[in-house]
């Protein structure tokens, strides 16, 4: 998906929408949709099982639990569950557990250190990096990992799973809102897994 967002002097575009807001208290794959959910600077999603400054991912705080947080928000295009669909897996916003679902913007090809303006509230998050889908996604329809983790033409790893972020300003947001993009100063640096 190629973004059709033609960027100003500043580096800033409009880049489509929020379609759907989602989070947990509890560690489980799916998150449930919300009518709003709060960012909080620093942190992540109020109440949501993944927020906090330093991992909170099972397998990242096994590893050194005081590495820091750069997962607090997971954002996913809708496009992607049009992509999935085709090959007759059924996802909707929340299935694969992110946090906010957007449409109109290719996430996948913004630069590490991209800001996300988020709705009117003023909420601001960075993008750190890509997800790294993990086998818990075939355990929700069995196959679907290979839809969203695969390889190109030339064997390098392409991971289809959304992006992370951290939050910078606080602020609600709700499905509907829209989004702008600030990208950084050039040279930009793409997103890899975090």
């Amino acid at each position: 998906m190629g973004s059709s967002n033609i960027s100003n002097a500043s580096g800033a575009f409009d880049g489509g929408r929020i379609i759907a807001v989602s989070s947990n208290g509890t560690y489980s794959f799916t998150k449930p949709n919300r009518e709003s959910i709060t960012l909080l600077a620093g942190l992540g999603v109020e109440g949501d099982v993944h927020a906090g400054v330093t991992v909170k991912h099972r397998s990242r705080v096994a590893q050194d639990p005081t590495q820091p947080n750069l997962r607090q928000v997971h954002l996913m295009h809708e496009e992607l569950f049009a992509e999935v669909a085709e090959h007759g897996f059924s996802v909707a916003p929340g299935d694969l557990g992110e946090n906010i679902t957007t449409t109109g913007i290719d996430l996948l090809a913004l630069p590490t250190g991209a800001l996300l303006h988020l709705g009117e509230d003023g909420a601001v998050v960075e993008i750190t990096g890509l997800r790294n889908p993990c086998v818990q996604i075939d355990g929700f329809q069995d196959g679907l990992l290979k839809q969203v983790v695969g390889r190109d033409e030339s064997g390098a790893v392409v991971r289809k799973g959304g992006i992370m972020s951290v939050v910078r300003t606080g602020g609600v947001v709700r499905p509907g809102d829209p989004i702008q993009v600030v990208l950084p100063a050039e040279p930009h640096v793409p997103l890899e897994r975090v």
